[in-house]
């Protein structure tokens, strides 16, 4: 075989990988990968279902099922007052990350430098990396997460083509806030600095706090890629179909490089979820129901020796240990599935810069035995 030289030389298997191998040998809760283990919507299962028994199952068109886009566009409308062209400025795509990899993609050049923040995605800097631009690597900052602004001001340089958003963030939890929106409106103003924002638990936020969409800002929508996924929405991250946002003309380049990749995406559940959106109950009451997983979770853990973070949106939560264990975040990980039999993530595993803090990710978008069985383990740790 010819020699393979890798475009991505420092990748190996990501910690997901790993820890839900190490979960399924030693039988562990998995709190480490974000995904429920409750059952989907069956009305939902059933429209894929109906749409396949009546022939829904060849290509649909490229850029997504007319029908999907324009509820989609509608939605749009009714959340952030923009308005969307739904053949012009919606893609469907398998998947909020190949979303995010199209986008990259459609837009970057060797040389181009994106600011990216850590801990992060884990698929942000690969992406990046694969396009032949530069990560540009800003920490947020421990504990709360929040942006430091300045730092964004500092790395901003001529060569700055990107800015990667994602809020609720995984794996803290964190949002946008006001200040936020503020200071990045000042930052990429009289630039050609895009902007990815990573949107796909738009609906999962609490407290009542809104979601600062980069839909709601014309100024910044008019530079952005907005990404979007079902599977986050309606519980099933298996489907992997999701949607980007963008205005038409970055679009059209999203497009160029999406008909050579997949070319179309999942048709029978595209029908479906075009009748399955007009319940506006379905994702408007999800962040109530997610919250109250999150609100059980903390309760059960107060009895265990983790302090407990915030979470203000998404599956995540996390714990710090560093008053009870110097173990590193890895190890602390590996010992309690290994020992408790309880899955994690290191929140390491999300920076590129060596960085270990003394916390773990857990996710709780699980059903309340599971999540009640981890904490009676985690009480030993």
């Amino acid at each position: 075989m010819p020699p393979v030289i890798s475009k991505l030389p420092e990748v190996g298997t990501t910690i997901f990988t790993v820890m839900s191998s190490l979960a399924k040998e030693h039988d562990a809760v998995n709190l480490g990968q974000g995904f429920p283990d409750f059952a989907m919507n069956e009305a939902l299962i059933a429209k894929v279902n109906e749409a396949m028994v009546k022939g829904c199952n060849q290509y649909t068109h490229m850029n997504g099922y007319m029908p999907l886009r324009e509820v989609l566009a509608e939605k749009i409308g009714n959340l952030y007052g923009a308005s969307i062209n739904p053949d012009m400025e919606i893609t469907v795509t398998p998947g909020g990350t190949y979303a995010i990899y199209t986008a990259l993609t459609s837009v970057l050049q060797p040389g181009d430098e994106v600011i990216i923040f850590q801990p992060g995605y884990d698929s942000y800097i690969p992406n990046v990396v694969i396009n032949g631009a530069t990560p540009v690597l800003i920490p947020l900052h421990y504990p709360d997460y929040s942006i430091d602004w300045e730092a964004v001001r500092n790395a901003v340089s001529s060569r700055t083509r990107m800015i990667m958003l994602n809020s609720p963030h995984n794996p803290t939890g964190a949002i946008l806030r006001e200040n936020d929106i503020a200071a990045l409106r000042t930052i990429v103003k009289g630039t050609n600095i895009f902007i990815l924002s990573d949107e796909v638990y738009e609906h999962v936020i609490f407290d009542a706090l809104p979601h600062h969409s980069m839909l709601r800002y014309p100024d910044l929508l008019e530079r952005s890629f907005v990404c979007f996924s079902f599977g986050k929405i309606y519980h099933c991250t298996g489907w992997k179909i999701g949607y980007c946002v963008a205005p038409a003309g970055a679009m059209a380049e999203f497009r160029k490089v999406h008909q050579f990749n997949c070319f179309s995406t999942d048709t029978p559940k595209q029908v479906a979820l075009a009748s399955f959106l007009k319940q506006k109950d379905q994702y408007e009451s999800l962040g109530d129901f997610i919250q109250q997983k999150r609100d059980y979770f903390l309760q059960l853990m107060k009895d265990t020796k983790f302090r407990m973070h915030n979470s203000y949106g998404s599956y995540f939560i996390l714990g710090s240990y560093g008053h009870f264990s110097d173990e590193t975040e890895k190890d602390m990980a590996i010992r309690i599935t290994k020992d408790h039999k309880v899955a994690t993530i290191p929140v390491s595993a999300f920076y590129q810069t060596p960085t270990d803090n003394k916390v773990l990710r857990f996710c709780f978008c699980k059903k309340s035995e599971t999540l009640e069985k981890a904490a009676e383990r985690l009480r030993r740790v």
